[in-house]
């Protein structure tokens, strides 16, 4: 059984999703597990995102005006500054676009109890694409690579010491292309040596022509750009943590493509 005591600490990130808000906070109000607190982080947005926000008097608000011209690092600075109010023990990362099944803190929470020794947990993606819902299903890889399924953000829930920890090996500024998604999975399969995966579809992933996703189509040329960069950061990552990184025919691949883009 779920122990109710327990703090669960939802940190959402948002930048100009305002259409999709309501949705986002009622998915966690309608939350089977009830013992939570909502962190709501508004990275200066131009839209009327902190007007509807604050229709809901149980979130916690920070209000950013600073911030970079990248999505992916103004995503890290959202939830390092979000934590820094938490008081949850667990932490559940969640960007504003996407919403919860009804039971899945409750599921997470149950998870983690009963794993004491896990300190990061993912769980799979409902994509949700022109008002339609449907399964992501992970597929084999052509060449193996140095990561893992990337489980999207807000498919991830951590420990709260272990996400400070996590979040001062991974923040590297230079690497922009790089998303604390991978970011984490790095960690975790790396410095955790530890993978834990709940196999059920908790999390509506919403996919748009406005997020970062659709940027980066297969095989196109910031897809290859953005592996390479990806290649990077796990070289660095893999230096400062005295990790072995040979490099492998995937690497090399992205090398050779990358030079003629």
């Amino acid at each position: 059984m779920v122990q109710k005591n327990i703090l669960a600490s939802i940190l959402i990130a948002n930048y100009n999703s305002s259409q999709y808000i309501k949705q986002c906070i009622e998915s966690l109000n309608s939350q089977t597990y009830k013992n939570l607190e909502i962190i709501f982080f508004d990275d200066n947005s131009s839209d009327n995102s902190l007007d509807i926000i604050k229709q809901f008097t149980n979130v916690k608000i920070i209000e950013n005006k600073i911030q970079t011209k990248f999505g992916s690092l103004n995503q890290l600075n959202a939830f390092k500054e979000a934590i820094k109010i938490s008081k949850g023990e667990l932490i559940f990362l969640l960007d504003s676009d996407d919403y919860f099944n009804k039971e899945k803190i409750e599921k997470i929470v149950d998870y983690f109890e009963n794993n004491k020794k896990a300190k990061i947990v993912f769980d799979y993606p409902l994509i949700v694409e022109n008002n339609n819902v449907f399964s992501d299903k992970t597929k084999n890889k052509i060449f193996k690579t140095y990561w893992p399924y990337i489980h999207p953000t807000s498919c991830i829930s951590i420990r709260k010491d272990c996400f400070n920890e996590l979040l001062k090996m991974v923040s590297y500024k230079e690497f922009t292309d790089v998303w604390l998604d991978l970011r984490i999975c790095l960690f975790s399969k790396y410095i955790l040596k530890d993978f834990q995966i709940i196999n059920e579809n908790l999390t509506f992933y919403r996919k748009t022509v406005s997020n970062v996703s659709s940027r980066f189509n297969k095989f196109s040329k910031n897809w290859w750009k953005r592996r390479m960069q990806a290649h990077q950061f796990f070289q660095k990552f893999s230096k400062d943590n005295e990790l072995d990184f040979n490099k492998n025919f995937d690497f090399l691949l992205t090398k050779t493509i990358c030079k003629f883009l």
